[in-house]
């Protein structure tokens, strides 16, 4: 029995140098977006008239007049050619948390034996990919397989390689949606109209509202040639077994520490080739877990920062491997450390500037004009407040659109928001909205702004104190001028959460705009209605208001009598999705309908299925044919040593040295028995499991019986490991993966 794989991609891994990026010549700014068919681009390669319509299409929602595609297929065409472009594709994120991509070539046959350079519009408004070959949930079978992408215009076309992406949408042949880009659109124009209409009541001017998106996408790397040696990281994106590294991250001296010299040069080339896809990042840093690292970019129009997430993952993956490294993107890859998510800092703006959920200037301030200033403080509370009635009406939605059977092993872990939804808003702010409730009609309020703090050493400057603290615990806190969702899993697609809560926020404002119209009609001024509505909605959705501890298990049992959603079986959390509230709420804002909410469920199922699935063949395999394998040859290295110990010493004195040995015979014997044991009962439970013909009725099996025997070989195993000797075991250790860079 031999580990050479092992200690070779070890040995290689030591050995690894930083592959050398150069340096462009040129400033980011000027290679900024060098790939992307960007405003600029079009204004040049677009007769004038064509670029108008277009843009009046991009800015103003204006219906795609599909007599211009021509012209501007022509003028994509000839920038992508320029730039060295053969190919084209439809680029549409299928359910699947990935994207979906056919290459075809600028190339149809001229009439006369050749060949000539052709991309029509047709071409680049519409294909017809086959529907059933993805997740669909039963919209789409095999012998009805047709399906459409669409042009999206509002998220600009890039190059990779030599080929044209072309953002689309992915619809079947009956009009459902088979992706996330389509209700991601729906959900934007909702809020839109829904906030632009509440936004009257406080600006004559406001013609649009934006829904903002920045997210941190946190990872793990991993050196090539270990992962190649851990099946388990191969195949399911996780390590299935291994004992925690006596240093993990106990010593808090990863985050926030030095790059290594390999990551460092993987992070430039990174960088460099997402700035040229006009994806915007701005930090990079370690993260708290050995290996783990962080990126987030400056915030975007959301539609748009979801396609640069999306991008960038796959970029990703592809840099990772030039440099080396596999790029992990899995939640919980590495059990006892922390795990990967992706923060989604969500806001909302006008088309003239005003940040939604940002507090108006002080009275200090703007003293020339306090009814501006009260009034921009109640717009501050009103959407502040409509925000917390939407994640409290949908608590258990808005949990469903970021649960996974990847995510679920990193939420409720003391590293990552817990599995409730509950939103952290600050003492200055939780104040505030208990003032608004107890207060008569004719009291005002005023917000204090940042506020300077003093600090008792001469060389550091006076810093700015935010209204509000942090709280690391809390999966949705106000954060200043936004609210930040830290419950999406790193793998995740961010439309997925800002689907719900884009539309949770639509039906929110709408809700409340009836109410306070429905006052004034009745002859309650603008100023008293808006009061009103808003004393009321804040003693509604008083309860997901929490500051404290939210890993606390006192937390657990406070949010269940506050009435939050504290379920925390992915399956059941699904559920949501088909709520009467939550099939009301996308069905009013013309988000998606409950047809699609239950080809979508299905899909969630069925994907929650397979990835258990999997994750327990690859440990039965690893199981009986690494794990106890090298176990027994231990064992048998022991039993020649006892027999040994006996032909050397007299009997009682060979039994007092051989204990230890005896034990561990004993010790392997009783694990490795228990081990098969185990994979025979978690191997009965999946075909138990997959005789049940409800998808619903078959992920919750595979929550409640594989689930429970995987971890109960884990334990075991991850036992044996520590016994073994280190020179015959086959799979790298987490000191190994994590150490090593």
């Amino acid at each position: 029995m031999s580990n050479q794989l092992r200690f070779q991609v070890v040995e290689e891994a030591f050995k690894k140098k930083a592959v050398e990026v150069p340096t462009p010549s040129e400033r980011p700014s000027a290679y900024f977006g060098k790939y992307v068919f960007s405003r600029d681009k079009m204004f040049k390669y677009l007769p004038n008239r064509i670029y108008n319509k277009l843009i009046d299409v991009i800015d103003n929602g204006a219906r795609l007049d599909r007599s211009i595609a021509d012209a501007v297929a022509e003028g994509m065409k000839k920038w992508a050619m320029e730039m060295g472009a053969t190919h084209y594709t439809h680029w549409f994120q299928p359910l699947t948390e990935g994207t979906a991509e056919k290459h075809d070539a600028f190339v149809e046959h001229d009439g006369k034996g050749g060949m000539v350079e052709n991309f029509s519009g047709k071409l680049l408004v519409q294909q017809e990919p086959d529907a059933s070959s993805f997740p669909n949930g039963g919209i789409r079978n095999t012998f009805e397989a047709r399906g459409y992408s669409a042009w999206d215009p509002t998220s600009p076309v890039f190059i990779i390689d030599d080929t044209l992406c072309i953002p689309t949408i992915f619809i079947a042949y009956t009009g459902e949606a088979l992706d996330y880009k389509a209700p991601l659109l729906r959900s934007l124009h909702a809020v839109d109209k829904a906030a632009t209409d509440v936004c009257r009541y406080f600006y004559d001017d406001v013609k649009k509202v934006q829904v903002n998106l920045g997210w941190e996408q946190e990872y793990f790397l991993v050196d090539e040639g270990l992962y190649s040696a851990r099946p388990d990281l191969m195949l399911t994106g996780r390590t299935l077994m291994g004992h925690e590294s006596a240093k993990n991250q106990q010593m808090d001296d990863h985050y926030f520490g030095t790059i290594p010299d390999r990551v460092q040069a993987f992070m430039k080339d990174l960088e460099i080739q997402a700035l040229e896809l006009a994806i915007p990042c701005k930090t990079r840093h370690n993260e708290v877990a050995p290996n783990q690292f962080e990126l987030a970019p400056i915030f975007e129009e959301c539609n748009l920062a979801v396609d640069h997430n999306m991008l960038l993952m796959s970029l990703m993956k592809r840099v990772a491997h030039n440099h080396g490294f596999r790029v992990l993107l899995h939640e919980k890859p590495f059990d006892g450390i922390n795990g990967s998510g992706k923060h989604n800092n969500w806001s909302l703006s006008t088309d003239t500037g005003v940040l939604l959920h940002a507090p108006g200037k002080s009275q200090e301030d703007r003293a020339a004009d306090k009814d501006a200033v009260a009034k921009e403080n109640l717009r501050f509370v009103t959407f502040i407040v409509e925000t917390l009635m939407a994640v409290y009406r949908h608590n258990g939605l808005l949990k469903a659109s970021i649960m996974s059977a990847t995510n679920a092993h990193r939420l409720g872990g003391n590293e990552a928001p817990p599995a409730i939804i509950s939103s952290f808003l600050g003492k200055q702010l939780n104040e505030l909205l208990d003032h608004i409730e107890l207060s008569d009609r004719d009291d005002l309020f005023n917000l204090k702004g940042k506020q300077g703090m003093e600090i008792d050493i001469p060389q550091i400057p006076d810093l700015i104190i935010d209204n509000t603290d942090r709280n690391r615990t809390s999966p949705f806190a106000f954060t200043g001028n936004r609210f930040e969702f830290r419950a999406p899993g790193s793998s995740s697609n961010c439309a997925s959460a800002m689907i719900a809560l884009n539309s949770a926020m639509a039906e929110a404002l709408q809700s409340f705009k009836k109410r306070v119209d429905e006052r004034i009609a009745q002859g309650d001024s603008k100023l008293s209605a808006i009061l009103d509505i808003l004393r009321e909605d804040i003693k509604i959705c008083k309860p997901v208001r929490f500051d404290g501890n939210g890993y606390s298990e006192a937390w657990v049992e406070e949010a269940e009598r506050r009435g939050l959603d504290v379920e925390n079986s992915c399956p059941i959390i699904y559920e949501h999705y088909l709520d009467e509230s939550s099939v009301h709420m996308f069905e009013s804002t013309k988000v998606m309908n409950r047809k699609e909410l239950e080809a979508r469920n299905e899909v969630k199922w069925e994907t929650y299925v397979k990835t258990v699935q999997i994750e327990a063949r690859v440990m039965g395999d690893l199981s009986m044919n690494h794990i106890i394998p090298v176990s027994t040859h231990y064992q048998s290295q022991l039993i020649k040593n006892v027999q040994g110990m006996k032909d050397v010493f007299p009997a009682d004195e060979a039994y007092r040295l051989s204990a230890r040995n005896l034990k561990l015979i004993q010790e392997i014997a009783e694990r490795t028995e228990r081990i098969e044991q185990f994979v025979e009962e978690l191997t009965d439970a999946r075909r138990v499991a997959n005789r049940i013909q409800s998808i619903h009725e078959r992920a919750i099996a595979y929550h409640d019986t594989v689930c429970p025997k995987m971890d109960a070989i884990r334990n075991e195993i991850d036992h044996l490991e520590l016994i073994v000797e280190d020179g015959l075991w086959s799979l790298p250790k987490y000191r190994e993966l994590l150490f090593i860079r």
